[in-house]
């Protein structure tokens, strides 16, 4: 039995699962949540023991993955830290260098400080996590497994912006994607409950939740993604606009007198659902509200507008389609969204079984019996593939 944690990091919280390989069974996991803000909390969950939870001000990167490391060796979790065999970490921008998850070297984590033009609110962090980790158990090996790194050989049709081809040569301006390892995750995991290999399907990946994104995939092969150069393309966001007319953004910017920064922050922070309803960022507030407030039912119509169009323009690149499959926050638990997606793609011969979809979490197929497209939830495992990559990497 090997150990080996998967660490998903982000600006304010720590995402992390220990697992026993090859069973791939969770041992313990947790969250450092609110890092760097007064009220941070520390909370472990076991399949055979009470949650553990603790609060505690201030809580920073440092701290967080001692804290976590400390717990399991003091909770029994491990008897010594020597038994974690590899730790794994998400990195979300690993440009067109990474086609494939890396062991961590110097030169690695040089490279993945680099490509933080390219997700410069996700690549600093998560090179920090892996220097304290590095020095926190300093002969562990470490993985970097890049969310964009499924999609680096995606066709250059769809890959590339058009714009001067020169640019995609010197500033590697091109579609990168992101959320790659969930897409990962759940086409081969649908593959395996339809019982066929992925190499013989068409199949469209919903990946919904604060940051939402599409992908299609012919055959085994990605061929489009709805996010863009950054993860603020694409389908409209709890926050993130989406897709935008870039002109509109300079003329926002010169008639508020902003800095283009500014607008980015704008587009990335403070638009989508939280923009339109003005009310929450929170599928679920503005589910509640949309009864008596208008503007929080034109954020939810929009939102599914936008994931529709998404979806018939890769049936028809696709040429057809044989599952379409919902993940993540909203995918997996957002039973009034789903039916309000679906309801929409009829003409596609995509279906929903009312009684089907009152599932929250779990692995279900949610189309009738015999309907042309099978319609699925599979809830993403990101950490999963993470220890997974860590194995076949460090194993060889």
């Amino acid at each position: 039995m090997t150990k080996i944690l998967a660490v998903n990091a982000g600006s304010s919280t720590l995402k992390w699962k220990l697992f026993s390989m090859p069973e791939e069974t969770v041992i313990a996991s947790g969250l450092v949540d609110r890092l760097n803000l007064p009220g941070s909390v520390f909370t472990v969950k076991r399949p055979d023991a009470d949650k553990y939870e603790v609060t505690q001000d201030n809580i920073d990167y440092r701290l967080a993955a001692a804290m976590v490391l400390s717990h399991l060796k003091d909770a029994g979790i491990v008897k010594h830290l020597h038994e974690i065999a590899g730790i794994g970490h998400r990195v979300v921008a690993g440009g067109e260098v990474f086609s494939d998850s890396a062991v961590v070297d110097d030169t690695t984590l040089k490279q993945i400080h680099e490509l933080s033009q390219y997700a410069p609110l996700h690549n600093p962090i998560e090179a920090q996590y892996i220097e304290i980790f590095q020095q926190l158990l300093p002969n562990v090996p470490q993985v970097a497994v890049f969310d964009t790194a499924l999609y680096t050989d995606m066709p250059k049709i769809n890959a590339l912006y058009p714009i001067p081809y020169e640019y995609y040569k010197k500033y590697g301006a091109r579609k990168y994607g992101a959320h790659g390892t969930s897409h990962r995750y759940v086409s081969k995991r649908a593959a395996e409950l339809l019982g066929k290999p992925l190499s013989d399907l068409k199949l469209i990946t919903l990946h919904l939740g604060s940051g939402s994104s599409i992908s299609a995939f012919d055959h085994g092969k990605v061929v489009d993604t709805s996010m863009g150069f950054t993860p603020l393309a694409g389908v409209m966001m709890a926050t993130r606009s989406g897709d935008i007319d870039p002109s509109l953004v300079t003329f926002l910017a010169e008639k508020m007198g902003l800095k283009m920064s500014d607008m980015i922050d704008i587009l990335n922070q403070k638009s989508g659902l939280l923009g339109i309803s003005q009310l929450s960022p929170d599928q679920r507030d503005l589910e509640a509200a949309q009864e008596t407030n208008p503007q929080a039912k034109l954020a939810l119509d929009m939102y599914a507008n936008r994931i529709v169009r998404y979806i018939g323009s890769y049936i028809a690149e696709l040429n057809g389609l044989d599952a379409l499959i919902f993940t993540a926050g909203s995918g997996e638990n957002g039973i009034d969204m789903r039916q309000k997606i679906v309801d929409q793609l009829s003409y596609f011969g995509i279906q929903i079984d009312h009684d089907r979809n009152q599932v929250r979490g779990k692995e279900q197929v949610i189309s009738p019996d015999g309907a042309p497209v099978t319609v699925m939830v599979v809830p993403t495992n990101e950490e999963l593939m993470i220890v997974r990559d860590v194995q076949r990497l460090t194993q060889k």
